[in-house]
């Protein structure tokens, strides 16, 4: 590898989002880019270091000893810089965490964000999970993320905030041929002797398969064994149409492969999505965060619980302090 004069710091910013995901789509969408923009910023890197950073196949994208090498680099030179221009007033980029690139309501507030600040450089990550993202926010990797702030250890709350920004109606993912595929809704107790898959195993979103055990507690519903941990969206969902299991969700969730999506009811189970910040997290961007959130919240409902709303009292307490 060699060492050109200057690197684009946005060409460094470019490969590692690629380097982390392992995918060019899912690094573009993280990045708000186009997918072509990205491919043609990494082949420019790659030309003015002289060296192949990534092997690409019609199937996956893995990194060359060149390309794991830079990464330790890119990552250091790039704190370098946010630790620049923060010690001369200049605000770095906000790192937000969107859980997964299809998640709706992460998605829409940090749209809306960079709306309100379009100044301001606000990055996405998908750390698929909030306790994955919460131990990268202690450590100073992450500004922000979204998930269940109560299904977290009470060791990382307390280094932690919060923002209630919405109580998701819970669905569950079934084969396209399964008894229940037929139904508009699903009432929980129809569920009753299902095992159904909740993330069990999963180190990043302990606080989902906690949510799903007080769920189905006293109903005669199963959560499924940890399976392999997938990565990539792709990998998510031929793993789930081999097991062919239920899958709890929630109504925003992304069409799969021959399953179809149906909410639950009887009751209707709830999410509770909080905003996540460590605490003394000042940035102009994430001013802007915490108003998109707020904003949207009020416009669309999104914390008002129906009569018939299910949601554990840990959180429900923390939802109204």
């Amino acid at each position: 590898m060699s060492a050109p004069a200057h690197v684009d710091p946005r060409l460094l910013r470019g490969f590692l989002a690629v380097a982390e995901e392992l995918h060019f789509t899912r690094a573009a969408a993280r990045l708000y880019v186009a997918q072509q923009a990205l491919s043609r910023d990494v082949r420019r890197l790659e030309r003015e270091l002289g060296a192949e950073l990534f092997l690409r196949t019609t199937r996956q994208v893995t990194l060359t000893a060149d390309g794991e090498r830079l990464v330790r680099y890119a990552r250091r030179a790039l704190q370098a810089q946010d630790d620049l221009l923060a010690a001369f007033g200049q605000a770095r980029p906000l790192l937000v965490d969107l859980n997964f690139p299809d998640q709706v309501t992460a998605r829409r507030v940090l749209h809306r964000a960079r709306e309100l600040a379009p100044d301001h450089e606000l990055m996405a990550r998908y750390e698929s999970g909030l306790t994955g993202a919460a131990g990268e926010m202690v450590a100073g990797r992450l500004d922000a993320s979204f998930g269940r702030y109560a299904g977290l250890d009470p060791a990382l709350r307390a280094q932690l905030d919060h923002q209630p920004v919405r109580l998701e109606p819970m669905a569950v993912v079934l084969p396209d041929d399964h008894p229940l595929a037929a139904l508009e809704r699903v009432p929980l107790a129809a569920l009753a002797g299902e095992t159904v898959y909740a993330g069990a195993g999963n180190p990043r979103t302990p606080e989902w398969t906690d949510l799903a055990r007080q769920l189905f507690e006293g109903r005669g519903i199963e959560v499924a064994a940890p399976v392999p941990l997938a990565v990539g969206d792709e990998e998510f969902q031929r793993i789930m149409a081999k097991m062919r299991n239920p899958i709890l969700a929630v109504v925003d969730f992304p069409a799969m492969p021959r399953a179809v999506l149906r909410p639950l009811v009887d009751p209707v189970p709830l999410s509770p999505v909080s905003l996540v910040w460590r605490k003394g997290l000042t940035h102009p961007g994430f001013d802007a965060v915490r108003r998109a959130a707020a904003e949207l919240s009020a416009a669309e409902g999104w914390l008002r619980r129906p009569v018939d709303g299910w949601i554990p009292a840990s959180d429900l307490v923390l939802i109204r302090t």
